[in-house]
């Protein structure tokens, strides 16, 4: 998966999808997407909308906790850094 493929898929099969993902599928989604972000990108609002809907799964699954268990997990990619 790359955050192009995210981005073409339509956003409430992607939103439909995140329920059933692992929480690593999830937190490897959010970081394509951040990443994506970060490029000068034509699709900057759609990328944005589909972090928010990962944002959202993160904190249903996470509850009060906001992103601390992506942060936490992000760090422990050797090769994210």
């Amino acid at each position: 998966m790359d955050a192009k493929e995210i981005l073409r898929e339509d956003i409430s099969n992607f939103a439909f999808r995140l329920e059933a993902m692992t929480i690593d599928e999830v937190f490897e989604a959010m970081s394509l997407l951040e990443k994506h972000s970060e490029d000068q990108v034509s699709d900057r609002d759609e990328t944005l909308s589909r972090i928010t809907l990962v944002e959202e799964e993160i904190e249903r699954r996470f509850p009060g906790q906001k992103l601390a268990p992506y942060r936490d997990w992000k760090q422990d990619q050797p090769l994210l850094s």
